[in-house]
């Protein structure tokens, strides 16, 4: 239709008097200092704890210093491109990362940046880093089993959902193996594992998502990585992006699993950041606010009430200790925060006890409530015939002379030692790990060589699955042990058929 000149006279007055100019205002401030990550603003009068920075480049940052004249920003990724006398802007949002279904299966940086090559992450949901833990009026008791298809924790240091279990000991101890093989034995559990790989190699990590994936563990993980190569401020905000990402699904009424490898080196980001800032140092030169770093991370696991849904975030710190000193800053500082620790060994470790768990100073401060019922029947005297074991191994080297009772006693713990040795990424279904424990706590393994014991093991579980799938049923369903009568003798009888080899 044709619009006359004195329509279209009209047309464009009547728009113009009723525009309306909103003026917008941007802060920005101005880069007195840059470098190692770290950058100094002045201009910024308005900016709060937290806050995403935006700078010319592209790249973002976020205010980690409020002081009287200037603010001290951390970089997240490259920052050899920002130059002092660069204009750096306000975004009005706290520190936040995608969250939700998408992630899973991806390999993503501490910004929840894919970098796995599988393409973009396809969420619009988002979480800020950092969040309120739940209050304990939103909590309810630890009291649900996660089963770590270990037999030495799950018989000794049992895990409950909503846990937080401190993984500690030297390096090169087996720290991240218990952990992976806790993941593995998550799969068909309706559980979501994050691991959170903190100043590691990038090939370790490249192997350990490969080893996942070739195990179908991926399905129902996220890997986030903050790899040695990247800057401080990246392995500082690592832990806590992932703690976001976890609690979209705990929120949900979700359970997942969470590992932190490793909070040392998680604390020594934050020292280089803190010194860099001119933070005054503490306590061996770090940081006096390092517990808070830490408690404000573990403190958002939980098991949530039924009236919150239910959801659980549990999770493994792992913190390396130095010539197996626990009594160090970080490791005093993690176990004050957690509910228990498993404290992996070097000489049990080097001595072929694999993992090398430590039974006396290894605890879980839930206890039996996250046991399995039929568990806590056949483990209940376990701790103290290893803790009795390791004394009597150590006394009767200085003689040979020995009654016929410690014998007995070292023959035991001889064998309880064999059992509680577990291979590498092969966890063990609960049923079976309550049934070789029944069969050592009862005494039908004092006859069986010791070095036919893995081989009895693999066989029993073998009869047992097949021949006598009832009473493997019962346990899985009714976590209770079945007829005690019944069960004591199908393992007799198994125990008379089995041939040790010559």
């Amino acid at each position: 239709m044709a619009i006359d000149k004195d329509n279209l006279h009209s047309l464009i007055k009547e728009r113009i008097s009723s525009f309306q100019s909103v003026p917008e205002m941007e802060e920005i401030g101005k880069l007195t200092y840059v470098g190692d990550g770290i950058a100094r603003a002045t201009g910024l009068q308005d900016v709060m704890s937290g806050e995403l920075l935006e700078f010319s480049n592209g790249a973002i940052g976020m205010a980690q210093s409020l002081e009287k004249d200037d603010v001290g920003i951390v970089i997240f990724g490259e920052f050899e491109t920002i130059h002092e006398g660069d204009v750096v802007k306000r975004t009005g949002r706290i520190m936040d990362v995608p969250v939700g279904d998408a992630l899973i299966g991806r390999v993503v940086n501490a910004l929840g940046q894919p970098i796995d090559g599988q393409g973009a992450i396809l969420t619009t949901k988002k979480r800020p880093v950092e969040s309120e833990a739940p209050s304990v009026m939103d909590r309810q008791s630890v009291a649900e089993p996660l089963q770590t298809g270990l037999k030495a924790i799950d018989a000794l240091v049992p895990i409950g959902r909503g846990q937080r279990e401190l993984i500690i000991g030297d390096r090169r101890t087996g720290k991240t193996t218990i952990a992976v093989d806790a993941i593995l034995n998550q799969r068909g559990k309706d559980v979501i594992c994050i691991y959170v790989a903190i100043g590691q190699k990038e090939s370790s990590v490249r192997n350990l998502t490969e080893m996942l994936r070739q195990q179908r563990a991926m399905d129902y993980t996220i890997v986030v990585s903050a790899s040695a190569s990247q800057p401080a401020p990246m392995l500082y905000i690592a832990p806590y992006a992932a703690t976001a990402m976890a609690e979209e699904f705990m929120n949900q009424g979700k359970h997942v699993l969470i590992v932190y490898d490793d909070l040392s080196k998680q604390a020594a980001a934050y020292r280089e950041m803190s010194l860099l800032l001119k933070r005054p140092p503490g306590r061996e030169a770090y940081p006096g606010d390092v517990f808070y770093l830490h408690s404000r991370l573990l403190e958002r696991s939980a098991k949530l009430s039924d009236e919150m849904g239910g959801g659980s975030i549990t999770s493994l710190p792992i913190v390396e200790t130095q010539a197996g000193d626990i009594s160090a800053y970080i490791p005093t500082n993690v176990i004050s925060i957690t509910d228990g620790q498993i404290f992996l060994e070097s000489d049990l470790f080097f001595s072929g006890i694999r993992p090398a768990i430590s039974a006396g100073l290894s605890v879980s401060r839930v206890g039996g409530a996250a046991q399995v019922k039929a568990m806590k029947k056949v483990t209940g005297t376990l701790r103290l015939d290893l803790a009795s074991y390791r004394e009597l191994e150590a006394f009767t080297q200085f003689g040979s002379d020995l009654d016929v009772s410690t014998q007995q006693r070292l023959n035991r713990g001889h064998r309880t030692v064999e059992v509680l040795k577990q291979d590498l990424h092969k966890p063990i279904a609960v049923e079976n790990q309550i049934v070789i424990l029944y069969a050592l706590t009862h005494g039908f393994l004092d006859t069986v060589p010791v070095r036919d014991l893995k081989r009895f093991e693999k066989e029993l579980f073998n009869y047992m699955n097949i021949s006598h799938s009832s009473l493997m049923k019962h346990i899985v369903e009714t976590k209770s042990l079945p007829d005690e009568e019944e069960l004591s003798a199908v393992i007799k009888d198994f125990v008379e058929t089995f041939v040790p080899h010559n």
